[in-house]
C-alpha cells in the first residue's frame, strides 16, 4: 500500500510540472491557490506577449538563434513556443537590430519566470504530499 501511494505521488508531482509547463500558473491552480495562479499566468503571459509585440514573431527562431539560451529559455514559456517556432522556421519573418534583441529578451525572461514557477509549484506539491502520505 505504501508503494502504491509514493508512485501516486509521483504521478501528482509530474502532473503539476506538466501543468505549469503547458499553461502557466495551472500547477499552482491545481494546488488550489488560485490567486497566485492568476497572477502569475497574467505576469508570464504579459512579458511574453510584449516580447513579440516588440520583436515580432520572428525572434521566436530555433534553427537561427544566436545566443544559445535564446530558444531553451523561450520553449519554457510553452509548448506552444515550439509550434511557433516550427512555422518561422523558414526564415520568413526577419527581425533585426534591437527589436529583435529586446524581443528575445522579454520572451526569454518569460521563460525563466516559468520555470522558477514550475519548480516552485513543484516543490510545493511535494512538500504537501510528503505531510498528507508521510514520505
Amino acid at each position: 500500500m505504501a508503494r502504491l501511494s509514493k508512485e501516486n505521488h509521483m504521478l501528482f508531482l509530474l502532473l503539476v510540472s506538466l501543468l505549469s509547463w503547458f499553461i502557466p500558473g495551472a500547477g499552482y491552480f491545481v494546488l488550489k491557490e488560485k490567486k497566485k495562479a492568476i497572477i502569475i499566468f497574467v505576469t508570464i503571459g504579459l512579458t511574453f506577449c510584449i516580447g513579440l509585440y516588440i520583436g515580432s514573431i520572428g525572434i521566436i527562431d530555433a534553427v537561427g538563434a544566436t545566443p544559445w539560451y535564446v530558444y531553451a529559455a523561450q520553449i519554457m514559456n510553452s509548448p506552444m513556443v515550439a509550434c511557433l517556432g516550427h512555422i518561422t522556421a523558414g526564415g520568413g519573418f526577419p527581425v533585426y537590430g534591437w527589436p529583435n534583441e529586446i524581443g528575445q529578451i522579454y520572451t526569454s525572461t518569460a521563460g525563466m519566470l516559468n520555470l522558477l514557477c514550475i519548480i516552485n509549484a513543484t516543490y510545493l506539491a511535494y512538500l504537501r504530499q510528503a505531510q498528507t502520505v508521510g514520505v
